[in-house]
């Protein structure tokens, strides 16, 4: 005859007894004993310990726990419905301590997760976490049950191999564990090599992965071994499939007369492209038309990729899966085979080429009075880089200097009129550097936009505001048609909130009336601090309040433009979202029927995911390329400005290149330091001396480590 169960119910009397239930619920994954549950309930006298031992017994008799070998337990199915905590799923954020956060997909705080709660998950992966009853006053809590996706299943770092088996040392700062790696293998990799190792299995009982080494890169600190070991650890491909570049060799590079007579002609506008000096492939070009009734016809000209790459081709699927060109320092990984990027779809001065085109007439004022969307051909009249462009705008002469001139005064309205409507005028600087014939800077310099860099943007965000408008902007009942935007979400009150009272502290308002207000406060914030020395750790903490801009068919409008439809049109050869917007575009034009939103969704996030993977290949090459530029600076002194401060230490970047590195508080050797969060500042405990952001100093560079990418600094 079986047990009748009996239920524990909550009184004084069961209170311990629901107290371990609660205990054991908290870990419905994992079988605990005694021991282990009077420690997490805080209890330590022997007899105590005992009694939780007899409870257990009495709970299993009773059919509420089941005890899965013996002296060890978990929750039955039904009492794990009843003392279940809430689940969220999300990314990880792991740190090399072994803790980690995971970002809630839908919003809300980041969870945090202990190290031995983590199980197995790696930087990245989407979990699903079960959430720990919420403290007061405390962040939220919990605990990884379950990897549901995997970011990857390569890692890249050096090799340590001892006579029997080896182990990985990760590059990552973000991966926790080594990986170990059987003799059989190792694939000849030497010690002290680095390699590309995939991971096989992780045991559930094991600390660590075990792994294969699937590629052996060559030594640390070769220039070029380091750039591919970053492009590994992206998952950034090295090559093309052969079957994409044998398509790409079968292209025709004529136009034929058939396809000419299906475009507009611009053959004879004059036509030019601005690019970097470097650049190879044009994907964009402006022309110029003075009108009889005395506006301006500017035509905004992209490379018409679409043409050329069909849906579901070699090419196409490739393109998908990489979704970006990535830029690293000495090298681009183009997302198109090389003979579309540079030559058959870039546009090249003084050839006859295919684009999709974005016609405004426009007004003295650049008001747009009317707008033209269309398949065309054009020939570019001449190739200008920035620079020679910028010095015509400050010389006023120059070749083509009328019609560079006006479209500047366009562009400048434009700009003008963007900003009265609410635009956050971020400044962006690039770090540059200058490389020698084996990859190694021997300057490290700051590119910032000028008005060059301006004309372009300004046509280019005339051209996908229009574009979005166009499909996105309907009256009456009818419903949008599917499409891609750019949308960038208003930052959350949470980090709104945080930023202006880091900016009150140091003398600076903001007003948070309305959306418009708010971006009048963060351009005229921008005005005060320039040329001061917090201005770039404010405009860098500025950036990060904001919302990340992603791809969604879902147009929320994009806030720091202040647009409320905007896409991404005009770099198909470096961009898939773009190359889909060609696509939907030329479709709606012609009266098809509105695409499947599933299908453009799925691209969006994907689109967006490499986008991001894209940004912190390319940000870590730049750091690695800085690391080694003072390499053999050890000793020099230089200017900086304190960028942040933490419990370990002051970072500060230098003045002229933003190379940034860590003085550590251990060695600051006249005081004990301490981290005042509040104030964004460290105080010397006996004498009050005070370092905060913003502050200038002079720092010596103190110690170098390139596999980490990290560069140590001592106050000078």
């Amino acid at each position: 005859m079986a047990r009748k169960k009996r239920k524990i119910k909550k009184g004084s009397k069961n209170t311990l007894a629901y107290n371990i239930l609660g205990v054991l619920g908290k870990n419905p994954h994992r079988a605990l004993n005694y021991k282990q549950i009077a420690h997490a309930l805080g209890i330590k006298d022997k007899a105590s310990k005992n009694l939780v031992g007899n409870l257990l017994d009495e709970l299993s008799i009773a059919g509420e726990i089941d005890e899965i070998k013996k002296g060890k337990y978990k929750l039955n199915k039904e009492n794990i419905a009843r003392f279940a905590h809430k689940y969220i799923t999300g990314r990880v954020d792991m740190k090399k301590t072994g803790k980690a956060y995971v970002i809630n997909e839908e919003g809300g705080d980041d969870i945090y997760i202990a190290s031995n709660n983590t199980y197995h998950a790696l930087h990245n992966d989407i979990v699903k976490v079960m959430l720990f009853p919420q403290r007061k006053n405390k962040k939220p809590e919990g605990q990884i049950i379950e990897i549901i996706k995997r970011s990857k299943d390569e890692y890249v770092g050096i090799i340590e191999v001892s006579p029997t088996y080896a182990f990985l040392i990760p590059d990552s700062n973000h991966i926790a564990a080594d990986i170990f790696i059987p003799e059989s293998k190792l694939k000849g990799a030497k010690d002290g090599q680095k390699v590309v190792v995939k991971i096989a299995e992780w045991p559930e009982h094991s600390k660590n992965p075990f792994g294969e080494v699937t590629r052996v890169l060559g030594e640390p600190g070769d220039h070029n071994v380091e750039m591919e070991s970053i492009l590994a650890e992206y998952n950034v491909p090295f090559a093309f499939p052969r079957q994409a570049e044998d398509e790409a060799i079968n292209i025709p590079e004529t136009i034929s007369n058939q396809e000419i007579k299906k475009r507009k002609d611009f053959r004879n506008a004059w036509t030019i492209t601005i690019d970097p000096e470097d650049a190879k492939d044009f994907d964009d070009a402006l022309s110029l038309q003075k009108l009889n009734n005395g506006n301006l016809e500017v035509g905004i000209h992209i490379a018409d990729v679409s043409h050329y790459v069909k849906p579901t081709s070699e090419i196409d699927q490739e393109a998908y899966k990489r979704a970006t060109s990535v830029y690293l320092v000495d090298r681009v990984i183009p997302m198109l085979p090389e003979k579309l990027s540079n030559k058959v779809c870039s546009l090249r001065p003084n050839e006859e080429k295919l684009c999709f085109s974005a016609v405004f007439e426009m007004d003295q004022k650049a008001k747009v009075q009317n707008e033209w969307f269309g398949k065309t051909i054009i020939k570019s009249n001449r190739r200008f880089n920035y620079e020679e462009v910028q010095d015509i705008i400050e010389q006023q002469r120059g070749e083509y200097a009328d019609e560079i001139l006006s479209l500047h005064k366009l562009a400048e309205k434009l700009r003008s009129d963007r900003f009265k409507k609410g635009s956050i005028n971020f400044k962006s600087q690039e770090v540059r550097f200058k490389l020698d014939k084996n990859g190694a800077p021997l300057s490290v310099y700051l590119k910032e936009q000028k008005d060059s860099n301006k004309l372009i943007e300004d046509f280019m965000l005339l051209a996908n505001r229009k574009v979005a408008e166009f499909v996105g902007k309907r009256t009456g009942k009818e419903k949008p048609k599917t499409f891609v935007y750019r949308v960038h979400d208003t930052p959350s009150p949470e980090k709104l909130s945080t930023f202006i009272e880091f900016v009150s502290k140091l003398g600076y308002k903001i007003d948070l009336k309305d959306d418009r207000s708010l971006a009048r406060s963060f351009n005229n914030l921008f005005r005060e601090i320039e040329g001061k020395g917090e201005e770039h750790m404010i405009e860098s903490i500025a950036i990060r309040t904001m919302a990340k801009a992603e791809y969604s068919i879902e147009n929320i409008g994009h806030y720091g433009l202040a647009f409320p439809y905007y896409t991404h049109f005009t770099s198909p050869i470096r961009r898939y979202p773009d190359l889909e917007v060609h696509r939907l575009l030329f479709d709606y034009l012609n009266g098809k029927p509105s695409a499947n939103p599933v299908e453009k969704e799925d691209m969006c996030q994907h689109a967006s995911e490499m986008e991001r993977n894209a940004v912190e290949a390319e940000r870590d090459s730049v750091k690695y390329k800085q690391a080694e530029y003072l390499l053999d600076k050890i000793g020099q002194e230089f200017e900086g400005l304190i960028s942040g401060v933490s419990k370990w230490g002051i970072y500060v970047e230098l003045l002229g290149n933003k190379c940034e590195g860590m003085i550590r508080l251990r060695d600051l050797e006249d005081d004990f330091y301490y981290l005042d969060e509040d104030n964004y500042r460290v105080i010397g405990q006996r004498h009050g001396n005070s370092y905060k952001l913003g502050d200038q100093v002079r720092i010596r560079v103190k110690k170098i480590d390139l596999s980490q990418k990290e560069m140590d600094y001592e106050l000078v």
